[in-house]
């Protein structure tokens, strides 16, 4: 399978993981707890897949990157929380950043 679907996946799952962890209330709910587990348990395996093909700095550099951007979207629009303008030029350089580590540098082409 193409590595950079299972990394998709990757970001997905550990997306779904901190959105439960948000709503866990400090492991006291029980569905959002396994919520939490089970995204991250999911997201950390099918990471172990894509390092089999991809470099460890390009893949953790793209995954924790596109996840930071990812949960600050869900933030917003799911649990009303606000970015001011430094958060947004924040963003725009992980964006950045993500794009320059996956087409402009050798790095990801393992």
């Amino acid at each position: 399978m193409n590595p950079y679907l299972l990394l998709g996946a990757a970001i997905l799952t550990e997306l779904l993981g901190t959105s439960a962890l948000n709503v866990s209330e400090g492991f006291t709910r029980p569905l959002p707890t396994l919520g939490v587990l089970v995204g991250y348990a999911l997201s950390f395996y099918l990471l172990s897949l894509v390092l089999e093909e991809l470099p460890v700095g390009v893949v953790y550099g793209t995954w924790s990157a596109v996840g930071i951007v990812g949960i600050t979207i869900i933030g917003v629009l799911a649990f009303d929380e606000g970015v001011d303008a430094a958060g947004v030029v924040g963003i725009g350089l992980l964006v950045a950043g993500v794009y320059v580590l996956n087409v402009v540098s050798g790095m990801s082409a393992g």
